[in-house]
């Protein structure tokens, strides 16, 4: 199915299993798994479902990174669009530093999860203590956690957290299609119906989906000023609002010039899925956890599920959603 099949390569450090610490490999034996996506098990701590190395860098995060009140962190499930957003965060905070017009701009000739990287995925995979000397303030850094499982120096701080939600139907989807295309030391794939199945129990990375979802929008109404909480499809539909909405939460809005001059829109034409996908740096580059940047990029539309679900799919997830986003507020758009 995946075109690396053709060719031997290094799974990212994820999803080694063979570097875990003893201090982890004793957790794990105390800790529920299911079966997993990726590997053969997935195991649930803190409440929510991980790969065993991946929740070896969530320990050493919690235990050792310092939030800044300066820092930006954006905050999703997977497959929700992370790429792009990093896309658009890193354009928007680093516009006077990196005009939008510059011929070399980084987003051109790098990956943005390369600009924007996850703490437990990159920084602190092995449980090492990371070099944050580089870094130019504020601070732009991403991460799949929980709410509950940030940091206490995040939850503490000033530190400003930006939320992504898309819809559960094609978030599924995207997932699925991705760990498969990941899978690639594997003959197999995994089916949609066993993925599903697995996903309505609430089993899928970082998952239970709802309870990742209903954290941060709680949060973005107890505490507005923290946390921003933004629809995947609302952007879609109405980019430049959001991204002005994004500009003002995060004290950088845009002057009267610099939207006469189209600042705003050389953004989301430089950030858009046609020109991102289409660059050198994302075909044929690799990302320094080890996926080839292409796999970030399939089709970035809505409604893409109804190519893949079954009616019965459909309805049975519809019902799942219903009864755990019940009185939140919360709606989603599936198009």
């Amino acid at each position: 199915m995946s075109k690396s099949q053709t060719s031997p390569q290094i799974p990212p450090k994820y999803l080694q299993e063979d570097e875990l610490s003893d201090e982890c490999k004793k957790l794990l034996l105390t800790l529920p798994k299911e079966r997993g996506w990726l590997v053969s098990h997935i195991y649930n701590y803190q409440g929510f479902w991980a790969l065993p190395r991946i929740i070896q860098g969530v320990i050493a995060c919690q235990q050792q990174f310092q939030a800044q009140d300066s820092d930006i962190i954006l905050v999703t499930t997977p497959k929700s669009g992370t790429t792009w957003l990093k896309a658009l965060l890193f354009g928007l905070v680093n516009r006077i530093k990196h005009p939008i017009f510059e011929q070399n701009h980084p987003l051109l000739i790098k990956n943005p999860h390369d600009l924007v990287p996850f703490l437990e995925l990159k920084f602190y995979v092995d449980g090492q203590v990371p070099d944050f000397s580089s870094f130019t303030t504020p601070r732009l850094l991403s991460t799949h956690l929980p709410f509950a499982s940030l940091p206490k120096s995040v939850q503490d701080s000033k530190t400003k957290l930006v939320y992504l939600c898309r819809n559960p139907k094609d978030t599924f989807i995207s997932m699925w299609h991705f760990m498969n295309n990941l899978r690639f030391h594997h003959k197999d794939t995994n089916s949609i119906e066993e993925m599903f199945d697995l996903f309505c129990k609430g089993i899928s990375a970082y998952g239970p989906f709802w309870d990742h979802v209903l954290d941060y929008w709680k949060q973005s109404i107890e505490n507005p000023n923290k946390v921003l909480f933004l629809m995947y499809e609302e952007i879609k539909e109405q980019p430049k609002t959001h991204l002005k909405r994004l500009a003002e939460f995060l004290e950088c809005p845009f002057s009267i010039k610099e939207e006469n001059c189209g600042v705003v829109d050389e953004i989301l034409t430089m950030c858009s899925f046609k020109n991102l996908s289409n660059l050198e740096v994302n075909t044929i580059g690799k990302l320094s956890t080890g996926e080839e940047n292409k796999v970030f990029f399939r089709r970035g539309e809505i409604g893409d599920w109804k190519n893949y679900f079954t009616t019965e799919m459909s309805e049975k997830l519809n019902y799942v959603i219903e009864q755990k986003f019940q009185g939140s507020g919360l709606r989603f758009s599936y198009i």
